[in-house]
């Protein structure tokens, strides 16, 4: 590993477990090994760790996302596939997909959260998307995909946080992702 991944892998970690605002520059380049010139020179600020670590994490999402998006799929089988691709990159990337969460949910004017929201917005759309496509197949949306969109997030999500701390290999089996999906588009009464 090169100097520029050790840096964004430490940054990484002290993100996920310090949070953005907490996790300082000396903590990430004595974790790194590193001097702070070193950092300066591959990374202009600990904002621009930041936002290079959701242009290279976050491009991984969203390219798994489009690509499940451009297979002609049943929509149930799409949105299976969906959760599927979270469910893993949750588990493949558990401390960026934990940071992307918090930030996220924090202070609206912080640097962070203004960073994540365009990354955030952007899966949303490409999820609203989903629905849009699907609204012929389904019929009953009335305009309603945006709340769809965020609804099926939301499961997803939740599921992620119920899961953190257990065995994450279960959660990932087919059964368990099926019905994750089955829950979301037939309810409590299915």
């Amino acid at each position: 590993m090169d100097n520029r991944e050790v840096i964004l892998q430490c940054a990484l970690e002290l993100f996920y477990r310090r949070g953005y605002d907490a996790a300082g520059v000396q903590e990430i380049v004595e974790m790194a090994g590193i001097t702070k010139p070193t950092m300066y020179y591959y990374y202009k600020s600990k904002l621009g760790l930041l936002e290079a670590l959701i242009e290279e994490k976050g491009e991984l999402l969203l390219h798994r996302i489009l690509e499940v998006q451009s297979k002609k799929l049943r929509f149930e089988e799409q949105l299976y596939q969906l959760a599927k691709v979270y469910l893993d990159f949750g588990r493949r990337e558990h401390y960026f997909y934990f940071l992307m969460l918090g930030l996220m949910y924090s202070s609206t004017e912080s640097e962070a959260h203004k960073a994540a929201m365009p990354f955030i917005s952007r899966q949303y759309e490409l999820i609203i998307d989903t629905f849009v496509r699907a609204g012929d197949y389904l019929g009953n949306m009335n305009g309603r995909q945006e709340q769809f969109a965020i609804g099926f997030l939301g499961v997803i999500n939740c599921y992620m946080m119920v899961y953190n701390e257990k065995s994450t290999e279960n959660m990932l089996s087919d059964e368990k992702i099926y019905a994750v999906v089955h829950q979301f588009l037939h309810g409590i009464y299915s």
